[in-house]
């Protein structure tokens, strides 16, 4: 099968924004090359197994992030409504970097399984080892393993984002907690809210292809009869209230979602945020301050930040 290669040069701080516009185009597949990730990864020599090392050679120094499309008749209005959206980056205050677009065909058989030699098991935090499907790893006393297939339309879940909110998901998470994932992408902090121990989580995703990988990864988990994968917008599908909610987005989204999460959260609750670029960092904090949260931690990786906040207790 053919492809078409949209490809896009930016900035480690537009990457998110410019991955949300690719998947509101339709992407069937993503990729991110940040030489800022090679260079922090090739610093411990065993890694070098699985490492593309042209990846430190090329010319540009920001991000490339590369989205996949099937052949259609509305391609040419899709990738114009990508170029138009990179353009509108700059908005949100945010640097989209070059932000030049460059379409090339592939073939299936070029990427679709190359991207999974970058893949293997890794320990995040105490307990937490995620674990690509396609890999062996023999399990040690008190690990929790996540089964994952992210698909190529999502991370792996070790971005520093990610990483950190599943750090304090093993802080926060208690037995029996109800918890909300919002923008749940591949499922993957839900997934590890439920086998930390929660009654029940709901995950909520806007398009409709993380719900379905979502979905499936849940399923490899066992973990369907506690999880609930719903498509919408923020909290828009969420007729209840949760002892921690948890959102990996940009700092953007979060301090919007920040003006009605209290309406969802019982008192003292818990709520994780984070794909908070550093300079971004005040303004979450400020709006968390002016709703009434405590901030208990900020913790930061690179260029990112994942904050933790409790709503007051009510007296």
């Amino acid at each position: 099968m053919k492809w078409i290669e949209v490809q896009i040069k930016t900035t480690t701080e537009a990457e998110e924004a410019v991955a949300n516009i690719l998947y509101e185009a339709g992407v069937g597949g993503l990729a991110i090359e940040d030489p800022k990730d090679v260079l922090a990864f090739t610093e411990n020599e065993k890694a070098w197994d699985y490492i593309d090392e042209k990846l430190l050679e090329q010319d540009f120094e920001g991000v490339i992030i590369k989205g996949y499309f099937q052949e259609s008749e509305d391609l040419i209005d899709k990738i114009e409504l990508i170029r138009q959206n990179i353009e509108k980056i700059p908005q949100y205050n945010l640097d989209k970097g070059l932000g030049e677009v460059t379409v090339t065909e592939v073939y299936e058989k070029d990427w679709a399984e190359a991207w999974k030699k970058y893949y293997k098991p890794k320990k995040i935090g105490e307990r937490i080892v995620i674990k690509p499907t396609w890999e062996e790893y023999e399990k040690k006393e008190d690990e929790i393993i996540v089964e994952l297939d992210p698909g190529m339309a999502f991370g792996t879940g070790t971005h520093e984002t990610t990483s950190m909110c599943i750090r304090q998901l093993e802080n926060h998470v208690k037995k029996d907690d109800k918890v909300f994932d919002i923008g749940c992408g591949s499922g993957i902090l839900s997934i590890v809210a439920a086998k930390l121990g929660a009654s029940k989580v709901i995950g909520v995703d806007l398009d409709e292809l993380p719900v379905k990988v979502s979905k499936e990864n849940i399923v490899l988990n066992n973990v369907q009869d506690i999880v609930d994968i719903r498509r919408g917008n923020l909290l828009n599908v969420v007729d209840e209230r949760a002892d921690l909610i948890v959102s990996n987005i940009i700092a953007e989204i979060i301090v919007d979602l920040i003006k009605d999460i209290k309406g969802y959260l019982n008192s003292g609750g818990i709520f994780i945020s984070s794909g908070i670029i550093l300079e971004k960092l005040p303004l979450v904090e400020e709006a968390l301050k002016e709703e009434g949260f405590s901030i208990l931690e900020v913790s930061k990786m690179k260029d990112w930040a994942c904050v933790v906040a409790q709503l007051e207790m009510e007296e």
